[in-house]
C-alpha cells in the first residue's frame, strides 16, 4: 500500500524552481572539501516524530492526519514500516533512527514485548535489502512507560534496574541485526525531582555500572557501534544527570567510559542548558567527543523543548562550522529529532519540513566551507591570542614559567592594554558569506 502516491521522489532543482517538493539548496551530489553532500551531512529520519507522533500536547488531543493510524496494534506497527521506507525512498534519505517503542507495542510483560520487536525488525531487515537507507541509531525507550517514573538505570528499585538492562540487551542485539552504526543512551528520566529521597552518589554508581555492562554485552556479540550519550539538563525529569556536553564528559572520565562513548548532541538541549548550539558541539569537538547530532532548533520565546526543524541559516552555519573542523560526524549524522508544528498536520507537511531542514543545512555547509577555506575567523582567532607565541606567552604554553617568574614580569609592566574582540564585525562577516552564498548559487 503506498501511504504517499501523490508524492514524487524530491530532487534537488535549484533555488530558481517554484516545486515546493523539491531540494532546492540540498544537491547530494555536490562535494564540499572532498565529500559529496549525501556523505557529508548523512540526513536522517526520526522514526519517532515522524511516524509515531501524533501533535497532542500538554493542553491538546493530536492533530495530525496518518493514513497508517487506521490500524491498531501490530497492524499499525507494520503500516508505519511501509510509510516509512516509502517517504525513506522519496526523501532519497540515507539512515533513520528509532527508539524500540516507536517500531513494536510493548506487550503485557517482556517477552511478549520481545515477540512484537522480533516480528517488526524481521520486517524493517526486509525493507532494507532493497533499500539505501541504512540505520543510524537506535535506541530503548525508558521514559514513557510509567515503571520509569523514578528512573531506569539510576532507579532506586532494582527491579527495574534489571528490566532496563534487559531492554538495552534487546536494543543491542536488534541494532547489530540491522547493522546500526552507532547506538544512543539518552538519560530522560536519569535524574531527580528532589535531593530529599535521592542518593546521587548511587544512582550514578550504578548508571556507570549499566554502561560497562552495556560495553562488555556488545564487545560480547560482537556489535561495534558508536555508543553515544544525548545530553539533556531537564525534561521530563527537573534535574538530569547528562545535562550538558561538559556534565557528561566529566562523568565518562570519572568512570573510565571515555574509550567508548562520545555524544550525540541536539541543538534544542543545548539552548535548554543555557548554551547555543555551537557551544556544546566545540565543547565535544575539542575533546575528540563529537559523534552526531540531533538536528533541530528550538522556539527562543518557549522555555522547552520544542523540537520543531531547524531553519535558522546561522546556527547551522556555525553547527556546520564545527562538524568540518570536526573533519565530519564519523559514523554519525544529522538526524531530523524534530517534528512539524501541531497546525502543520497534512501528511505532505512532513516533506515539506524535511525539504526544509535539509537545504538550511545545505546551505551552513556550503557558507562554513567558505569561512573556513578563507580562514576569516581562524585569523582573527591566531591573531587575538598571538601573544602566547612569543616571549612569556610562549613561555606560559610550554610550562616553562611559574608564580615567581610571572609576577617579576608583572612588575616590570606599564599599563596592559587590550585589543578589541570586534564582536560585531565578525557577525557582519558572516552575514556577507551568507548573502553571498546566495548570490553565487543564483548566478550558478
Amino acid at each position: 500500500m503506498s501511504y504517499f502516491k501523490n508524492m514524487n521522489k524530491v530532487t534537488f532543482e535549484g533555488p530558481k524552481s517554484s516545486n515546493p517538493f523539491a531540494f532546492k539548496y540540498y544537491n547530494p551530489e555536490e562535494t564540499i572539501n572532498g565529500k559529496t553532500m549525501e556523505e557529508l551531512l548523512r540526513f536522517s529520519v526520526a522514526y519517532w516524530h515522524t511516524f509515531v507522533g501524533d501533535g497532542s500536547d500538554p493542553f491538546g488531543a493530536g492533530t495530525m492526519i496518518r493514513e497508517w493510524d487506521q490500524y491498531t496494534g501490530m497492524d499499525l506497527a507494520k503500516a508505519r514500516v511501509e510509510a516509512a521506507f516509502e517517504l525513506f525512498e522519496k526523501l532519497d534519505v540515507p539512515f533513520f533512527c528509532f527508539h524500540d517503542v516507536d517500531i513494536a507495542p510493548e506487550g503485557q510483560n517482556l517477552r511478549e514485548t520481545y515477540a512484537n520487536l522480533d516480528d517488526i525488525v524481521a520486517m524493517i531487515k526486509d525493507y532494507m535489502k532493497t533499500s539505501k537507507t541504512k540505520l543510524l541509531w537506535n535506541t530503548a525507550n525508558m521514559f514513557t512507560h510509567p515503571r520509569w517514573l523514578h528512573g531506569a538505570a539510576t532507579s532506586p528499585n532494582a527491579d527495574v534496574y534489571a528490566y532496563a538492562a534487559a531492554k538495552v540487551k534487546k536494543g543491542l542485539e536488534i541494532g547489530k541485526e540491522l547493522g546500526a552504526e552507532n547506538y544512543v543512551f539518552w538519560g530522560g528520566r536519569e535524574g531527580y525531582e528532589t535531593l530529599l529521597n535521592t542518593d546521587m552518589k548511587q544512582e550514578l554508581d550504578n548508571l556507570a555500572r549499566f554502561f560497562h555492562m552495556a560495553k562488555d554485552y556488545a564487545k560480547e556479540i560482537g556489535f561495534d557501534a558508536q555508543f553515544l550519550i544525548e545530553p539533556k539538563p531537564k525534561e521530563p525529569t527537573k534535574h538530569q544527570y547528562d545535562f550538558d556536553v561538559a556534565t557528561g564528559l566529566a562523568f565518562l572520565q570519572k568512570y573510565d567510559l571515555t574509550d567508548t562513548f562520545k555524544f550525540n548532541v541536539e541543538a534544542n538541549h543545548a539552548t535548554l542548558a543555557g548554551h547555543t548550539f555551537e557551544h556544546e558541539l566545540r565543547v565535544a569537538r575539542i575533546n575528540g567527543m563529537l559523534g552526531s547530532v540531533d538536528a533541530n532548533q528550538g522556539d527562543t520565546l518557549l522555555g522547552w523543548d520544542t523540537d520543531e526543524f531547524p531553519t535558522d541559516l546561522y546556527a547551522t552555519t556555525l553547527a556546520m562550522y564545527e562538524i568540518l573542523k570536526n573533519g565530519g560526524l564519523g559514523t554519525g549524522g544529522l538526524n531530523f529529532d524534530a517534528k512539524v508544528k501541531r497546525g502543520s498536520f497534512d501528511q505532505e507537511d512532513l516533506f515539506h519540513a524535511h525539504i526544509a531542514g535539509m537545504d538550511a543545512f545545505a546551505i551552513g555547509a556550503k557558507v562554513a566551507q567558505r569561512l573556513i577555506e578563507d580562514g576569516v575567523l581562524d585569523s582573527v582567532v591566531e591573531d587575538r591570542y598571538s601573544s602566547y607565541t612569543k616571549g612569556i606567552g610562549l613561555e606560559i604554553v610550554e610550562g616553562q614559567t611559574d608564580f615567581h617568574q610571572l609576577e617579576q614580569y608583572a612588575l616590570e609592566l606599564g599599563e596592559v592594554g587590550n585589543k578589541s574582540g570586534r564582536q560585531e564585525k565578525l557577525k557582519g562577516i558572516i552575514n556577507q558569506y551568507l548573502l553571498e552564498a546566495y548570490t553565487g548559487v543564483y548566478a550558478s
